[in-house]
């Protein structure tokens, strides 16, 4: 076989990552979905319920779930768009920030432990690339025949 895969090494990263982040969270109020929607509201307050949902590649009842959960503890509440009556925007509330200290003190052991041994240079180089992936990745389309209409040859 030859050189590891790019994206198998990277799926593999981020299936140990998610992982050891379910794992350290046991024992808090919140499940790993709704962590993870928790944080992306604190970044984007204010976002559309289903724009979310496309962000996080979550199915929109599904979502719908994790916010009711959230909203019945208080740590989210749905505003309805002024612009659109039928569309809910989701903030987080006050009583969000403790869950949010705890998050960040997971993810932060995790990189501790996913790091270690890693220069910060290097550490630094590798999230630049990755973030560079992900730009390109999410500003073409992936489909081939979508690429050939927007003018793109096939390779």
């Amino acid at each position: 076989m030859g050189a590891p895969s790019l994206g198998f090494a990277l799926a593999d990263v981020t299936r140990l990552m998610r992982r050891a982040f379910r794992h350290r969270l046991r024992g808090s109020q919140l499940t790993y979905t709704q962590a993870r929607v928790l944080v992306h509201l604190a970044n984007e307050s204010g976002i559309r319920q289903i724009d979310l949902a496309e962000r996080l590649e979550m199915q929109p009842m599904a979502l719908s779930r994790a916010i009711d959960q959230l909203a019945r503890r208080g740590v989210v509440k749905r505003c309805c768009d002024p612009t659109d009556g039928r569309a809910h925007l989701l903030v987080p509330t006050p009583r969000a920030q403790a869950h949010l200290d705890a998050i960040a003190k997971v993810i932060a052991s995790i990189h501790l432990d996913a790091l270690r041994g890693v220069s910060s240079a290097d550490a630094g180089i590798a999230l630049s690339v990755i973030e560079a992936m992900r730009v390109n990745l999410s500003s073409r389309p992936t489909d081939p025949e979508k690429r050939q209409a927007g003018g793109e040859r096939s390779r």
